[in-house]
Protein backbone atom coordinates (compact mmCIF):
# COMPACT_ATOMS: atom_id res chain seq x y z
CA UNK A 1 0.00 0.00 0.00
CA UNK A 2 1.37 3.42 -0.92
CA UNK A 3 1.64 6.22 1.66
CA UNK A 4 -1.04 8.06 -0.31
CA UNK A 5 -3.44 5.11 0.09
CA UNK A 6 -2.61 4.81 3.80
CA UNK A 7 -3.68 8.43 4.30
CA UNK A 8 -7.20 7.62 3.09
CA UNK A 9 -9.29 6.27 5.99
CA UNK A 10 -10.35 2.66 5.50
CA UNK A 11 -13.57 1.09 6.73
CA UNK A 12 -14.41 -2.58 7.07
CA UNK A 13 -18.14 -3.04 6.45
CA UNK A 14 -19.55 -6.33 7.75
CA UNK A 15 -23.13 -6.66 6.49
CA UNK A 16 -24.96 -9.75 5.19
CA UNK A 17 -27.77 -7.87 3.42
CA UNK A 18 -26.46 -7.41 -0.12
CA UNK A 19 -28.46 -4.23 -0.78
CA UNK A 20 -27.37 -2.52 2.43
CA UNK A 21 -23.77 -3.62 1.86
CA UNK A 22 -23.73 -2.13 -1.65
CA UNK A 23 -25.42 1.05 -0.43
CA UNK A 24 -22.86 1.49 2.37
CA UNK A 25 -19.92 0.81 0.04
CA UNK A 26 -21.24 3.28 -2.53
CA UNK A 27 -22.02 5.93 0.09
CA UNK A 28 -18.67 5.62 1.86
CA UNK A 29 -16.58 5.53 -1.31
CA UNK A 30 -18.34 8.70 -2.50
CA UNK A 31 -17.12 10.32 0.74
CA UNK A 32 -13.55 9.30 -0.13
CA UNK A 33 -13.12 6.29 2.17
CA UNK A 34 -11.52 2.99 1.18
CA UNK A 35 -14.04 0.24 1.84
CA UNK A 36 -13.58 -3.49 2.34
CA UNK A 37 -16.67 -5.65 2.78
CA UNK A 38 -17.43 -8.97 4.41
CA UNK A 39 -20.84 -10.59 3.93
CA UNK A 40 -20.85 -12.97 6.89
CA UNK A 41 -19.19 -13.56 10.23
CA UNK A 42 -16.66 -16.10 8.93
CA UNK A 43 -15.47 -13.76 6.18
CA UNK A 44 -15.11 -10.96 8.72
CA UNK A 45 -13.28 -13.22 11.18
CA UNK A 46 -10.81 -14.22 8.45
CA UNK A 47 -10.31 -10.57 7.43
CA UNK A 48 -9.62 -9.59 11.05
CA UNK A 49 -7.23 -12.48 11.74
CA UNK A 50 -5.34 -12.25 8.42
CA UNK A 51 -5.00 -8.48 8.13
CA UNK A 52 -1.60 -6.87 8.36
CA UNK A 53 -2.98 -3.35 8.83
CA UNK A 54 -6.30 -2.79 10.64
CA UNK A 55 -8.92 -0.48 9.16
CA UNK A 56 -9.57 2.93 10.67
CA UNK A 57 -13.14 1.89 11.58
CA UNK A 58 -15.41 -1.17 11.52
CA UNK A 59 -19.10 -0.87 10.64
CA UNK A 60 -20.55 -4.12 11.94
CA UNK A 61 -24.00 -5.71 11.65
CA UNK A 62 -25.13 -7.67 14.72
CA UNK A 63 -27.11 -10.49 13.09
CA UNK A 64 -24.74 -12.31 10.73
CA UNK A 65 -24.48 -15.87 9.44
CA UNK A 66 -21.94 -18.16 11.20
CA UNK A 67 -20.46 -15.68 13.71
CA UNK A 68 -22.57 -12.81 15.07
CA UNK A 69 -21.45 -9.23 15.57
CA UNK A 70 -21.12 -9.59 19.34
CA UNK A 71 -18.51 -12.35 18.89
CA UNK A 72 -16.69 -10.33 16.24
CA UNK A 73 -16.43 -7.38 18.64
CA UNK A 74 -14.69 -9.71 21.12
CA UNK A 75 -12.34 -10.94 18.37
CA UNK A 76 -11.48 -7.37 17.37
CA UNK A 77 -10.89 -6.24 20.95
CA UNK A 78 -8.66 -9.28 21.62
CA UNK A 79 -6.33 -8.56 18.67
CA UNK A 80 -3.49 -6.25 19.68
CA UNK A 81 -3.36 -4.03 16.59
CA UNK A 82 -7.17 -3.90 16.29
CA UNK A 83 -8.17 -3.27 19.91
CA UNK A 84 -8.42 0.52 19.50
CA UNK A 85 -10.27 0.46 16.16
CA UNK A 86 -13.66 2.19 16.55
CA UNK A 87 -16.59 -0.17 16.03
CA UNK A 88 -20.04 1.06 15.09
CA UNK A 89 -22.73 -1.60 15.32
CA UNK A 90 -25.48 -1.39 12.73
CA UNK A 91 -28.61 -3.42 13.37
CA UNK A 92 -32.36 -3.76 13.25
CA UNK A 93 -32.32 -5.07 16.85
CA UNK A 94 -33.91 -2.34 18.93
CA UNK A 95 -34.05 -3.99 22.35
CA UNK A 96 -32.18 -2.04 25.01
CA UNK A 97 -30.45 -5.24 26.14
CA UNK A 98 -28.91 -5.69 22.65
CA UNK A 99 -27.60 -2.13 22.65
CA UNK A 100 -26.16 -2.58 26.14
CA UNK A 101 -24.65 -5.94 25.15
CA UNK A 102 -22.95 -4.40 22.10
CA UNK A 103 -21.55 -1.47 24.06
CA UNK A 104 -20.42 -3.73 26.92
CA UNK A 105 -18.67 -6.01 24.41
CA UNK A 106 -16.58 -3.06 23.24
CA UNK A 107 -18.54 -1.33 20.49
CA UNK A 108 -18.12 2.45 20.39
CA UNK A 109 -21.52 3.32 18.95
CA UNK A 110 -24.79 1.75 17.83
CA UNK A 111 -26.95 2.77 14.85
CA UNK A 112 -30.41 1.35 14.26
CA UNK A 113 -31.67 0.23 10.83
CA UNK A 114 -33.18 1.76 8.90
CA UNK A 115 -30.51 4.41 9.27
CA UNK A 116 -30.36 7.96 7.98
CA UNK A 117 -27.32 8.28 5.66
CA UNK A 118 -26.27 11.73 6.92
CA UNK A 119 -26.49 10.63 10.55
CA UNK A 120 -24.40 7.54 9.79
CA UNK A 121 -21.75 9.66 8.04
CA UNK A 122 -21.69 12.16 10.93
CA UNK A 123 -21.12 9.34 13.42
CA UNK A 124 -18.34 7.89 11.25
CA UNK A 125 -16.63 11.28 10.97
CA UNK A 126 -16.70 11.62 14.75
CA UNK A 127 -14.41 8.59 15.01
CA UNK A 128 -12.30 9.23 11.91
CA UNK A 129 -11.30 12.86 12.58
Amino acid sequence: MTPQQEAIPSILVVEDDEHISHLLKFMLERQGYRVETATDGRMADTAIRDSVVPPHLVLLDVMLPYIDGFELVKTIRAKADWNKVPIIMLTAKTMEQDIVRALDAGANDFILKPFQPNELLARLRRFLN
